[in-house]
């Protein structure tokens, strides 16, 4: 059985992964956006689901505003003790733990670990009934970076005990070096990480026979002449009990696409672990097929599809800030409410309903019935970066119309691209199709209001993700308008395209 890399062309960021006895758990990170880090399972590395979230909001206040880029960066996960722990860094906060006995389930709630801000990538080992948290540095926050630290935890991670201790420094052989994941294996404790860059970087492999070292350096793995510009910071993975069979996964940077993830072979030479496709023990170059490493099919997949027939979003969608009761219900559909948002622009609605992208090109339809009461009501569809565009229909001076804008991030107000006579339908069909371009060129094009209106958009990405697609409603002030989607069905179309 054969796979393709990328095994998730879709938007998560730096994935770490586990295996407990015949399951994979993945967690990534989703910065500002709500529900936050996405739990996903597997049982072969290839074909994946998402059936959780660890956060249902960000325990901090203002994110009850949208921050972009800030909130739970690269979480690390582990399974002890008929525990799983995700340790998640917040950049200005610090680090701090979620449990969880099942990883559907419910996680606890978030607690602190370490104060502070500058911390990030942490993740911790158990080593003779004591833990250890290895973690790297934003220098955005603290001053520098290119360093990895260590910190003793208990065994519980309810509380460190005395302060860090840098491990190592990269600023020679392993400039801006972070994500660091460690493991033991044999007669040595290794650490992976990333260098170089989230565009233009490599994998490197640290080892010692100490946890606080010395730290031997080895590249494991570099773009080569392949087209995986990164490749950037995974999990390396133990197959079976044996600790024999081995894999690696890891994203690569996708400009509008965000951070897709790759699954690469890895295998053990003199007491190195090597990535992708290496000989002679040097550094190894991404693959761009290979073997299912467990050798069963599910079938699992991510549908980005809704037809809003729960009581409840699917897990695909998240908001860019902690969601509030009001914003929207269910009834015959996804009901959004005009809720009141007194920016112009786009770029800070915290009541935006989004997704990650999921396919390379793709289409999507999305019916909605309109009750717009109040001048300044509004319903739209988005694309959603740096830059944005989205159509939407908006009520002015009693009457409805179509409408096409555009904005980024940070700015004041949007453009309004075109306007259209009075619409006076019911109900509104918003149509997108997106074809790959190049890696950093998605193009979309909107059409909508049947076919009064087509725009060719290109998607940027976000602060930290990818392009997103979504829905939202709002208003200019207090209203009883809302907005009915019936259904939001996006369909792959990269066998048409080809």
């Amino acid at each position: 059985m054969k796979y393709e890399n990328p095994v998730l062309f879709s938007d998560y960021s730096d994935p770490d992964v586990i295996r407990v006895g015949d399951d994979f758990y993945m967690v990534a990170s989703s910065f500002n956006h709500v529900p936050g880090v996405p739990v996903l399972h597997s049982k072969n590395l290839v074909e994946w689901e998402i059936i959780n979230y660890v956060l249902d909001e960000l325990p901090f206040e203002k994110f009850n505003e949208v921050q972009h880029g800030n909130g739970a960066w690269a979480p690390s996960l582990r399974y002890h003790n008929g525990k799983f722990y995700c340790l998640i860094p917040f950049p200005d906060e610090g680090i701090f733990v979620a449990e969880a006995t099942d990883p559907y389930g419910k996680w606890s709630l978030l607690r602190p670990l370490l104060t502070g801000a500058g911390y990030e990538d942490p993740c911790p080992i158990w080593v003779d009934g004591k833990c250890y948290i290895v973690f790297a540095f934003v220098k955005s926050r603290i001053g520098f970076n290119s360093r990895l630290a260590v910190i003793e935890a208990d065994e519980d991670l309810k509380a460190v005990k005395g302060d860090y201790k840098i491990i190592y420094d990269g600023r020679d052989l392993a400039p801006k070096i972070e994500g660091p994941k460690i493991y033991e294996h044999g007669k040595y404790f290794y650490i992976l990480a990333p260098a170089g860059g989230v565009k233009t970087g490599w994998q490197v492999a640290l080892r010692s026979k100490e946890i606080y070292g010395d730290w031997e350096t080895k590249i494991v793995m570099i773009q080569g002449d392949t087209a995986v510009n990164g490749p950037h910071q995974g999990a390396l993975i133990d197959l079976d009990d044996s600790g024999e069979k081995w894999a690696f996964m890891h994203f690569q940077d996708m400009g509008a696409y965000g951070r897709v993830v790759h699954l690469q072979p890895a295998v053990w030479e003199n007491d190195w672990i090597l990535l992708g496709n290496s000989e002679d023990g040097l550094a190894g170059t991404p693959v761009a097929n290979g073997d299912y490493p467990v050798e069963v099919i599910t079938g699992a997949k991510i549908d980005p599809s809704d037809e809003f027939e729960s009581d409840k979003l699917s897990l695909v969608w998240q908001t860019p800030a902690n969601p509030q009761a009001e914003w929207y219900s269910f009834k015959r559909g996804l009901k959004l409410n005009c809720i009141p948002f007194e920016k112009p622009a786009l770029s800070d609605l915290p009541q935006l309903v989004m997704q990650k992208v999921q396919y390379k090109n793709f289409a999507v339809n999305s019916k909605c019935k309109l009750n717009l009461v109040n001048d300044g009501d509004e319903v739209g569809f988005t694309v959603f970066g740096k830059k944005y565009a989205y159509c939407c229909v908006v009520r002015r001076d009693g009457q409805n119309f179509l409408e096409i804008r555009k904005g980024e991030i940070g700015g004041e107000e949007d453009e309004t691209l075109a306007k259209s006579q009075p619409y006076d339908e019911g109900s509104v069909t918003f149509k997108l199709s997106a074809k790959f371009e190049s890696p950093n060129r998605l193009a979309y094009k909107f059409s909508f209001g049947g076919s009064a209106f087509t725009h060719i958009f290109y998607a940027e990405a976000g602060a930290w993700t990818g392009a997103k697609i979504g829905i939202y409603a709002r208003s200019a002030e207090p209203s009883k308008g809302s907005v009915t989607f019936k259904y939001f069905r996006v369909t792959c179309t990269d066998n048409r395209i080809k």
